[in-house]
């Protein structure tokens, strides 16, 4: 069964920050490599959703 979903009742406003790269970087503990692709890509601010989505971290383990 489905059912309509009213997408202004679901708005996630948190996602929609807007984020400097470098702080963005630095909270996630990314390489300055990473740091410097993602403001290549975004420029010095970008929403958190697109910074979530695209900043890449290599495995830690083995």
């Amino acid at each position: 069964m489905s059912s309509h979903i009213d997408a202004t009742k679901i708005e996630n406003d948190s996602l929609r920050q807007v984020w400097s790269v470098s702080e963005f970087a630095r909270r996630h503990r990314l390489d300055a490599d990473e740091e410097k692709r993602l403001t290549a890509l975004f420029g010095l601010f970008a929403t958190k959703q697109e910074l979530l989505a695209n900043a890449q971290r290599p495995c830690q383990f083995r």
